[in-house]
């Protein structure tokens, strides 16, 4: 249905599907429960059972009157949204803006064959500033994203006239499956912290109601502490191995929820996710945009050989998650595909305007970049050989053994062994990292056994004023151990890497830190607008400082922690030459 308003020049609006009807009430009555219950009780006590109807049929009410009051329309350069009842808002996004598309579907939307489209510009909006259209008709709604993203992957002014479904079904016949999700790695789902974050609310929710106090006050907590020691230490143990038990089953259950049936496609313009179990959501994102990418290594992940990957883009979510938990041979396999120059657009992101890229790269170049930046015994200084920067305008090269060819629609999937077999590793995975140096090491031991020292400094002045028993002494002996294994694990995951500007790409950053958390980030280098060398009172005194790289994308700084001075600046001059001018 249109409504074409006198004096409006552009489309009719348009309204939302007529189904949303049967979708806002329910939804709404139940984002109301607590109020419903309180009316109920009210009504119950007081006699009069209105005050239990009421507060129901405004709900209703307010839920039916948006589909009166929602109309959309998409522009030539504008999309518009005007919705409110009692205060009108409009909202209008430059289609030139738009960043992303995606689109949900929970139980209630698919039985009903609808579908909420929302419209990303890569800036953070508050709920009520969000351009969400809730409940369109499903089966329009690939024909409206194929409109809505057809300025992807093509230069800036560039006039772009969308077809619908004949844009959609000819992106679909290219898509190239890079990656896809498989039910034997939901094994990997407790070894990452989101169970401990499913639980820890309710957990704390519960104490806070009094779980702590029934549990310590009741007569078998009064009968454990009655007797030996081992009982409580039994009791503990068991307390902790239910604690585990259910962050493993509560991880497990979000795991397979969220990201049940993943598949990742990339058309060579914009890169397709979908994936959900009772809630399926399809993400599209602009790979004009994308800059990078993140290897996510907790230890437990890394300890079994899984890992997480994640995309570097230019307005989206800082964590763009591409895939989940996953054995480390998919995410490598993934990556290869994303970051190969023949799964992006035309031109290097991020490059100057006609800046291209031939649709090939050969392994040897790769190999090459890679081994030119591996380390040797003591840290030195960056090289900055290598080719120089130069836009490439040029024909693919001719394709042999060591050669990524083209995608074509005869090509097998990338997910299938015969693909798989063909992809070379990337040099963004393989290049050996260029430690840090004896002072970057005796800073992680430092940090780590100072929290020892002051341990061992109580247990001291506790044994002085009361005697205490020899068993409190293993509490520093097995700090001081962990912190050691911690500190050795934290300086063999810091490093970093330069691979110069090729003809088949542009240079990139490779920096690796952390041990619990361990990310590896793959960063373009045109896609850093600025550096930042940053000493703190210590650091200037080893001769260390931490090189921050800014960028639009991502989480908008990348470290490169206590890398020794001199090779802060030839970091720089070979990630982007020429940035630091005359020194």
């Amino acid at each position: 249905m249109t409504e074409p308003l006198p004096g409006d020049i552009g489309p009719p609006w348009a309204r939302l599907d007529q189904r949303m009807l049967l979708v806002h009430p329910v939804t709404e009555v139940i984002r109301f429960i607590p109020v419903l219950i309180g009316s109920l009780i009210l009504g119950t006590s007081s006699g009069n059972p209105a005050w239990s109807i009421i507060p129901l049929a405004l709900i209703v009410g307010f839920a039916i009157t948006r589909w009166f009051t929602t109309t959309y329309r998409v522009g030539p350069t504008h999309v518009e949204l005007r919705t409110g009842l009692l205060q009108r808002r409009e909202l209008s996004v430059p289609r030139s803006r738009i960043r992303s598309v995606d689109i949900e579907s929970d139980l209630l939307h698919r039985a009903l064959g609808l579908a909420v489209v929302v419209i990303g510009t890569g800036q953070q909006a508050d709920s009520g500033e969000k351009f969400k259209l809730d409940s369109l008709d499903a089966r329009v709604v690939p024909a409206l994203r194929a409109e809505l993203l057809a300025h992807t992957g093509r230069p800036a002014g560039t006039h772009v006239q969308a077809t619908g479904v004949a844009d959609e079904e000819a992106a679909r016949a290219r898509s190239r499956e890079i990656g896809h999700w498989r039910p034997q790695w939901v094994r990997y789902a407790p070894l990452s912290l989101t169970g401990f974050a499913v639980i820890a609310p309710v957990v704390g929710a519960a104490f806070q109601y009094g779980l702590g106090e029934w549990l310590f006050e009741s007569e078998a907590a009064q009968d454990i502490g009655d007797r030996a020691v081992a009982a409580i230490v039994l009791a503990v143990l068991g307390l902790i191995a239910v604690i585990v038990l259910l962050v493993s089953l509560a991880a497990c259950t979000r795991y397979l929820t969220t990201y049940f049936g993943l598949r990742v496609l990339n058309d060579g313009r914009t890169l397709h996710l979908r994936h959900g179990l009772f809630t399926t959501r399809q993400i599209t994102l602009d790979l004009a945009r994308f800059r990078g990418a993140t290897v996510n290594e907790p230890l437990l992940l890394r300890l079994s050989g899984a890992a997480e990957l994640e995309a570097i883009m230019v307005g989206e979510n800082p964590r763009q998650k591409i895939l989940p938990q996953a054995p480390r041979a998919a995410v490598e396999r993934t990556l290869a595909e994303l970051l190969s120059p023949r799964a992006r657009p035309g031109g290097a992101p991020g490059a100057p305007p006609g800046a291209g890229r031939p649709e090939a790269v050969t392994a040897p170049e790769f190999r090459a970049a890679a081994v030119q930046h591996a380390p040797t015994g003591q840290p030195a200084p960056l090289s900055t050989t290598g080719p120089e920067p130069r836009a490439v305008e040029a024909e693919p090269p001719p394709l042999d053994q060591g050669t990524l060819p083209r995608p074509s629609e005869s090509e097998p999937r990338a997910s299938s062994p015969s693909a798989a077999s063909e992809l070379v590793p990337v040099a963004q995975l393989t290049a050996r990292l260029t430690r840090h140096g004896p002072v970057a090491r005796r800073r992680r031991y430092t940090r780590a056994l100072s929290p020892v020292v002051l341990l061992t400094v109580a247990v001291l002045a506790i044994a002085l004023d009361t005697p205490v028993s020899p068993w409190w002494w293993l509490l520093p002996v097995v700090a001081a151990a962990l912190a050691v294994a911690l500190a050795e694990d934290r300086y063999r995951g810091l490093g970093h890497a330069v691979l110069p500007r090729t003809e088949a790409g542009p240079a990139w950053l490779i920096t690796r830190a952390g041990s619990l958390d361990r990310d590896r980030d793959c960063l373009e280098a045109p896609g850093v607008i600025g550096w930042t060398v940053r000493q703190s009172f210590w650091q200037r005194r080893s001769g260390v400082a931490t090189v921050i790289a800014a960028t639009a994308a991502g989480k908008k700084r990348y470290h490169v922690i206590d890398i020794p001075l001199p090779q802060a600046w030839a970091l720089i001059e070979a990630v982007t030459p020429g940035a630091l001018g005359r020194r």
